[in-house]
């Protein structure tokens, strides 16, 4: 048996292998749009520095107008433009430069904005295919995850994600724009770009340097606390009948504190380390500006010093946003690489081969169900649950099965519907064996009633119909379903109107009411495999004779497995199974049970 494990998350790869892994995992639209971000962020790079280029001769052009409107490359364009007053070539120059500075503005809004369009559109994609993937597991992994794992992260951690790629982005597009930057004020006063440059670095890979512990830390503890969340919230919910009458909600209120707390703790701790180097940077650079204008307010040829002292600011304007984004960007990474990861490693679980055939394997199901040499057991180091099976159904006949609370009887009809691979052995349908490219057509053969009927928090027709969308319930076969089932004085036959909203999980329902639509619902499917594991034990022995007469009436040729402990239940099956000590016994008819308890 081919048993996956647990979602593992123990060896975690680098985020930034992650991130490569989620990057070949994109679609071509989705890189397309990535490439477009790029070329933006090249423009929008462009044209800050064109504004800060602008700077200069601006504070020369106020500080000395005659000088800048008789520039040899100015002057052509003013004389062709009419202008010969100083203060109208202020006033155009002034003009030309809130242009700019406005358009740059707007490129960088529109870089924002397709930044977080991209980083949520990718998230949703993310979720999908979570989802998917998770739906598409085998049955045997499901029992071996705790579903508040996988909850959290299709909900929680999926989001997590958004915010990496948005990171990621927004760090890329720093860098490229702190690149150009920086290079236009090297070429204009290299000692001042170094120096801004060193300054600001070295503050933020110290900061980086003493936090990234705590960063680690509070990025593992936020992923195992999101997922205790889920958890303790499923459990007090799920069992809110219990909680009532025990009294127990102090506990339950109790315990998510004592995860919520920490929780909320180190999502602020890496909020506050991401944010708040940009103040003491701010603080410092206005320092160092104060300090150079009273340096300079002594220096009789302070006039052509107050353009440099306009380019420290800009410049310190410019770089420092694009440095603190850069920094917040890098710390959101590494502050959520636990749960990007565990989000990585959901989108890796596989997909079964018949999503990936076209034309997968077709079974037919003409003459028998074989179980040949069948050992089953959980895990490798789990006891057996069965050893030594072996069986024949024939098609058309009713199969009862008995046998002591735990001794596997649920179990084998798990291996007989696909659900469970044996670990030794093989199921066969007409011969063939069963495995991963043809079980989904076996399992179209089967309809299946548990004793604990899953519902949804909708109309008593939709979970009838289970899976399908409202348009294209079939409302005569739901009809005669529900009759079959004893259950059509439950339901509203008016085709398009649904009805009777069966609250979460049927809560509004009673225990015999829920089994009548799980058995309305396998009707429904119109398979030639019907599995009914305690399926009436909810029932009175009326409605349960009146439903088995119906079951026997369907068709000569569908096969009928029961489960069940009331031997009433039994009384027309064709044999009975007695499974004890991991092994099948035949029993002939009901009778014999009885004779066997004498």
């Amino acid at each position: 048996m081919k048993q996956m494990p647990p979602l593992d998350t123990k060896d975690n790869p680098h985020v930034f292998d992650s991130i490569r892994y989620l990057w070949n995992h994109f679609t071509l639209r989705r890189k397309a749009e990535f490439s477009v971000i790029l070329v933006l962020t090249l423009i929008t790079s462009v044209l800050e520095v064109i504004g800060i280029g602008l700077v200069l001769p601006f504070l020369a052009i106020l500080n000395n107008p005659i000088d800048g409107l008789n520039h040899e490359y100015v002057y052509p364009i003013v004389q062709y433009l009419g202008i010969t007053n100083s203060d109208n070539f202020i006033n155009m120059f002034a003009m030309i430069f809130i242009i700019a500075i406005a358009i740059a503005a707007f490129f960088r809004l529109l870089l924002l904005y397709l930044i977080t369009k991209l980083s949520y559109s990718a998230g949703g994609d993310i979720g999908v295919e979570i989802y998917r993937r998770t739906l598409y597991q085998d049955f045997s992994v499901h029992m071996l995850r705790n579903s508040s794992e996988i909850i959290n992260g299709i909900v929680l951690k999926s989001n997590i994600a958004i915010g990496t790629i948005q990171s990621v982005l927004m760090l890329l597009s720093s860098i490229i724009m702190l690149t150009i930057v920086l290079g236009t004020l090297v070429s204009i006063n290299p000692e001042i770009a170094i120096l801004l440059l060193f300054g600001f670095m070295s503050f933020y890979w110290l900061v980086s340097f003493y936090t990234r512990r705590s960063i680690k830390s509070n990025s593992e503890l936020i992923s195992k606390n999101s997922n205790g969340i889920i958890k303790i919230v499923q459990e007090g919910l799920g069992g809110i009948r219990d909680v009532i009458i025990d009294n127990s909600q102090n506990y339950y209120c109790a315990e998510y504190r004592k995860i919520d707390v920490p929780l909320r703790k180190a999502l602020g701790d890496n909020s506050f380390i991401g944010s708040s180097p940009r103040y003491i940077i701010e603080a410092t650079g206005m320092m160092v500006i104060i300090l150079v204008s009273l340096n300079m307010a002594d220096d009789p040829n302070s006039s052509h010093s107050i353009p440099v002292l306009g380019m420290i600011a800009l410049a310190m304007q410019k770089i420092l946003p694009l440095i603190q984004q850069g920094y917040k960007g890098f710390t959101v990474i590494k502050s959520s690489y636990a749960s990007f990861n565990d989000v990585v490693a959901l989108l890796k679980q596989p997909l079964p081969n018949y999503l990936k055939k076209k034309n997968h394997a077709q079974i037919s199901y003409k003459k028998e169900i074989t179980l040949s040499n069948v050992n089953f057991k959980y895990s490798a180091d789990a006891p057996w649950i069965l050893k030594n099976i072996n069986l024949k159904i024939k098609k058309g006949s009713v199969i009862g099965i008995i046998g002591e609370t735990g001794s596997g009887k649920s179990t084998l009809v798990d291996i007989i519907m696909g659900l469970l691979d044996p670990i030794e052995g093989n199921l066969l349908i007409d011969g063939k064996m069963i495995n991963g490219s043809n079980r989904r057509s076996w399992q179209s053969h089967i309809a299946h009633v548990p004793q604990s009927i899953y519902l949804l928090d909708g109309s008593i027709e939709q979970n009838i119909a289970f899976g399908e969308s409202e348009e294209k319930i079939d409302y005569d076969k739901l009809g005669a379903v529900s009759k079959m089932a004893q259950i059509s004085d439950l339901i509203s036959l008016n085709k398009g109107k649904l009805s009777n909203v069966t609250g979460e999980r049927g809560g509004r329902l009673s225990g015999g009411q829920r089994q009548r639509i799980g058995i309305a619902r396998a009707f429904y499917k119109n398979s030639d495999v019907l599995v009914l594991d305690e399926a009436t034990s909810a029932l009175d022995e009326k409605t349960e004779k009146a439903i088995m007469k119906s079951i026997e009436n369907i068709s000569d040729e569908l096969t009928i497995i029961i489960i069940a402990h009331r031997l009433s239940t039994l009384k027309n099956c064709d044999s009975i199974l007695k499974i004890s000590n991991k092994k099948i016994a035949h029993i002939n008819s009901v009778k014999d049970i009885y004779n066997d308890k004498k």
